[in-house]
């Protein structure tokens, strides 16, 4: 197995079938073994990859969480976490998808995806970080997503609890262009919010 999939930092039992002339169940087997030896990883039902003494290079978590459940892309705490809009840190992998909700947890991390209709599936790019390429939400977006996903009206007080900061990274015209696109009321008041406590906060008269 090591010399079949040995340069590949991440691998599914699909693959393995159709390289090799064991039937599923075997290889299986054979997973199950190298799993309990300690030199396989289960990132998922079916996804695999190979322990630390046995990599090439160390798995990236954020494009793991890319890998394990598609189409997805990183979102919401962790993207606002990454860029600095908030000022804790998040360890778990949050994604967005279109498919139905899910949490996955193995030996990286926590990698949960939450579900979003196809109309609002846009809004992320490919980024590098640590010579990798992921799919991540663009500032706007992750906080975007991030207050549509949470229950409740997005008020000062709750804005305030939050502690956002960089809040220069934020396009406050994109943000509006974004929340517009989603057709919800409450995104669009929560998006509306954020540029008049922007504003007032360059103009000095509030701190976000």
């Amino acid at each position: 197995m090591l010399k079949l999939m040995g340069n590949q930092e991440y691998f599914d039992l699909a693959s393995l079938v159709q390289l090799t002339e064991e039937t599923r169940d075997t290889i299986r087997m054979q997973l199950h073994r190298w799993i309990n030896a300690g030199k396989l990883l289960k990132l998922r039902r079916g996804m695999y990859a190979f322990s630390e003494n046995y990599q090439k290079r160390p798995l990236s978590p954020p494009e793991l969480a890319n890998r394990i459940y598609t189409p997805s892309y990183l979102s919401t705490y962790w993207a606002s976490g990454y860029f600095g809009l908030i000022p804790e840190k998040v360890v778990i992998y949050t994604s967005i998808t279109t498919r139905t909700p899910k949490i996955f947890k193995n030996d990286i991390g926590v990698f949960q995806y939450q579900h979003l209709k196809p109309e609002a599936f846009f809004g992320y790019r490919p980024m590098e970080m640590d010579g990798r390429k992921i799919l991540a939400a663009e500032p706007e977006k992750s906080l975007l997503d991030l207050w549509y996903l949470s229950r409740g009206t997005w008020d000062r007080n709750r804005m305030d609890e939050m502690r956002f900061q960089n809040v220069e990274l934020v396009d406050g015209v994109k943000l509006r262009e974004y929340a517009a696109r989603f057709t919800s009321p409450r995104l669009l008041r929560a998006a509306n919010l954020w540029v008049e406590l922007t504003i007032k906060e360059r103009e000095g008269t509030v701190d976000l």
